[in-house]
């Protein structure tokens, strides 16, 4: 299995895809060997170095928790994960949105962690088990930590993490989801986590079928006058991030605040989930013989 790198950074930086390549190695992606990390090193651009949210240390130091917690079922590591990196690192959605600085976190702090998440598996078209060189710099959907971190973002509900930790229990449901430019509506995505909550949608296919009926209706519904919501506090984050400097580790044994944001409106969660549920009921599901399968 990948070891850590040798040569551990200190700080976050930005690697760009095209020098992230040369690293993204046959042994890497076979889970055999990993790399020094020195050279890697001579490619970053570096991030200003007055800003506390880059010390790689506590991300490290996390990570490592994760994999000591969940040896035993690796995807139980995503809902314990999103909401802690998320609150150790304070990103605005500008920042997160830069895969430079997730592909230097895949690559140069923990590729360790990515093979112990996505492990090597058979090619489709057949070979020796390779990890999805997509989970080191892939589209955020797909890269192994800037998914968790947008999972935690569109299903935090202000500063309450617990609807992340309920969405990520459904891989399909995230793997969906971050696709969708619905889930910038907040009641949405609580709705989201509501109907799982139901029981409403037991399998993968159905949260497929569920998703693509919601994609396809909100082409000629528009759910902000179904369910309104307040925008969220662009002052509330720019707080939280201000506070980083002084913020203790993230706690391991419960959930972390987000920032002080108002909660998403009961109402408008309450009428698109019961919405969602109808919704379902005629969603066209692989397989399904019965609306209730």
């Amino acid at each position: 299995m990948i070891e850590k790198p040798h040569h551990l950074p200190e700080r976050l930086g930005l690697l760009s895809a095209t020098a992230a390549d040369p690293f993204l190695t046959e042994d890497l992606l076979r889970g055999v060997h990993g790399h020094s990390g020195v050279d890697l090193a001579k490619v970053v651009e570096p991030l200003p170095e007055d800003d506390a949210r880059w010390e790689v240390e506590p991300l490290r130091d996390l990570l490592v928790d994760a994999m000591h917690h969940f040896g035993e079922n690796r995807t139980d590591a995503d809902g314990w994960l999103a909401p802690r990196l998320h609150a150790a690192l304070r990103l605005t959605r500008r920042e997160a949105a830069d895969q430079r600085i997730w592909n230097h976190l895949a690559l140069a702090v923990a590729p360790d962690y990515v093979a112990f998440r996505h492990p090597p598996v058979p090619p489709r078209g057949g070979g020796s088990p390779r990890i999805n060189r997509d989970r080191f710099r892939g589209a955020p959907d797909r890269q192994c930590f800037s998914r968790l971190w947008w999972a935690a973002e569109m299903f935090r509900n202000g500063g309450d993490y617990a609807p992340v930790v309920a969405a990520c229990a459904n891989q399909d449901l995230i793997h969906n989801a971050l696709r969708l430019d619905l889930l910038d509506h907040r009641p949405t995505a609580q709705a989201l986590v509501r109907v799982l909550d139901r029981d409403v949608v037991r399998t993968g296919r159905g949260i497929n079928g569920l998703m693509t009926a919601i994609n396809t209706a909100g082409a000629t519904l528009v759910y902000d006058a179904l369910a309104e919501d307040e925008p969220r506090d662009p002052a509330a984050l720019r707080a939280w991030i201000e506070e980083a400097e002084s913020a203790p580790p993230v706690p391991r044994h419960e959930l972390p605040l987000g920032p002080d944001e108002d909660p998403v409106p009961e109402k408008s969660v309450a009428v698109l989930a019961d919405y969602f549920a109808d919704l379902f009921e005629t969603a066209p599901v692989r397989g399904r013989k019965t609306p209730q399968e």
